[in-house]
């Protein structure tokens, strides 16, 4: 009877072991989906500012996005290229990101999300233009933090 009480005993305890681990990777996980959500709105409310460095701060070197806008993916320097030509035709108002998904993996997450922006474009007489659309971003975990290594999405 005894043998059965200590076997019962230190199932249990294992089985709470198991749990408490459990909860405790959930945390590291939900960590790791709020830092990677952080990096998104980071990107956006810097290209809301035009601030031209978010490109060398938040993309990896080897990124490549594929935005509905354009004909094919674009490496990073096409990306930069692109964003300040856009930046001389058009401004971001305001935007605001709805969350659907994130998912991390050890040290690559996939992120979706739907947007809606407003743009007031200098080539249309000024007028403001309201857009939605979704996005995929997928973003690794660098020494410096996580960073988009690719994305595809745009307005619909």
């Amino acid at each position: 009877m005894k043998t059965i009480n200590v076997i019962k005993l230190a199932f249990t305890s294992l089985l709470l072991l198991g749990v408490g681990a459990a909860f405790a990777q959930t945390d590291d996980q939900v960590n790791d989906q709020a830092d990677v959500w952080a990096q998104i709105e980071l990107q956006w409310n810097m290209v809301e500012k035009q601030d031209a460095k978010w490109i060398d701060r938040l993309l990896t070197d080897d990124f490549s996005g594929w935005g509905k806008d354009s004909p094919a993916p674009r490496g990073k320097a096409s990306t930069k290229m692109w964003t300040r030509f856009n930046e001389q035709v058009s401004e971001m108002l305001a935007h605001e990101l709805y969350p659907l998904s994130i998912v991390v993996h050890d040290d690559v997450a996939v992120a979706h999300y739907m947007f809606t922006s407003a743009d007031k474009h200098k080539t249309k007489d000024g007028k403001i233009e309201t857009t939605h659309g979704r996005y995929t971003d997928i973003l690794v975990r660098t020494d410096d933090g996580w960073k988009f290594i690719a994305w595809a999405g745009g307005a619909d």
